[in-house]
């Protein structure tokens, strides 16, 4: 792992979701250089399912060698992050440092302040094991993760460097290769276990635009679910089936290896399926001849927006628009996949 330098002491450092999981793991890195940590979260009474609070995190990064002011804050609220803003400058006298989900700003924000604050994102390449991994992911889960250190790290280095190192879209075990890194097992929560991409990155981008070269090579389906396919449809949500169709290939289902059922509900809905498993892959309305790994349940609105890019399929979820059953990690490969079909639909 990477080893502190003192680099950060004296620091101010005003850290979103430092209550737990990747966010305190940072906060922790830099405490350890003796920073001052502003631990902005909403978490200020125990959670029956989520560890820790703001005072809780405070009291780690202190006996950490950091200073630590706990602060209540919902990132939707601009006034808690005013108030918490005002009460870091007092206690501090300003911060140098910002942790937030806001990767969406960084271009624009590193043109706007170029010269004066340096602003970076930072990308997991693998999924990093947080009590969020575990809530979406059930059991076993975590052995497909690193641990929230290598974000920590990562960041820690993006912090050492000069403000002319702005702008830039940074991924964890990348800068850390650059800093000669080299054992990255000793981030991962099961040493040598198959690591599960992250959910944005592009994983396999030249196998999911390939088509196959050969021709009918998808399966004919059983005699049972002929009928069901049969059935005739149009609309947008069969065309978006048969775009689908188009960039299947064996590289595709070879790096997937999973049978996703869709159950829709409006205009053109029912029963739809996405065969990864077969030869070639293959789509249909019905069922799937073989048993789905995973089943999707959404209106045939929100399934179009969703694979068109309009409506990113964490959101869908969080929002309960996107209902999941079955394997969470495959659900996740379907999300990957998706990213790759955005320009054909």
């Amino acid at each position: 792992m990477l080893p502190n330098t003192g680099r950060l002491a004296g620091c101010t450092i005003f850290i979103t979701g430092a209550s737990r999981g990747i966010g305190k793991a940072i906060a922790l890195k830099a405490a350890k250089d003796g920073a001052n940590i502003v631990i902005a979260a909403k978490t200020s009474q125990s959670h029956p399912k989520l560890p820790g609070t703001i005072y809780t995190a405070a009291e780690e990064i202190e006996a950490a060698g950091g200073k630590a002011l706990p602060c209540i804050v919902d990132v939707r609220d601009e006034q808690q992050i005013s108030s918490a803003v005002e009460k870091a400058v007092e206690k501090f006298g300003a911060y140098t440092i910002a942790k937030y989900g806001m990767s969406m700003c960084v271009l624009g924000m590193a043109e706007e302040f170029k010269g004066e604050i340096a602003v970076n994102a930072l990308w997991p390449k693998t999924a990093i094991h947080t009590a969020a991994m575990d809530m979406l992911g059930g059991s076993g889960i975590e052995s497909q993760c690193r641990k929230v250190e290598i974000i920590a790290d990562a960041a820690y280095s993006i912090f050492k460097k000069p403000k002319s190192f702005t702008g830039n879209f940074v991924i964890d075990e990348n800068i850390l290769k650059e800093e000669g890194i080299k054992n990255f097992d000793v981030y991962a929560i099961k040493p040598g276990h198959p690591l599960l991409p992250d959910f944005f990155l592009d994983e396999h981008p030249d196998a999911v635009m390939k088509k196959t070269g050969s021709q009918g090579a998808a399966p004919e389906l059983k005699e049972e679910k002929s009928q069901a396919q049969a059935k005739s449809c149009s609309g947008p949500v069969e065309e978006t089936f048969r775009i689908v169709k188009d960039a299947l290939s064996d590289d595709v289902v070879k790096a997937t290896q999973a049978i996703y059922q869709f159950e829709l509900s409006g205009e053109d809905g029912g029963t739809w399926f996405l065969d990864l498993k077969s030869k070639g892959g293959n789509v249909g309305h019905g069922e799937p001849s073989d048993r789905a790994d995973v089943v999707m349940s959404m209106s045939t609105d929100d399934f179009v927006r969703m694979f068109s890019g309009k409506l990113k399929p964490t959101m869908a979820f969080m929002s309960g628009k996107l209902k999941i059953k079955g394997n969470m990690a495959l659900a996740i490969k379907l999300e990957k996949l998706m990213s790759q079909m955005h320009s054909r639909l």
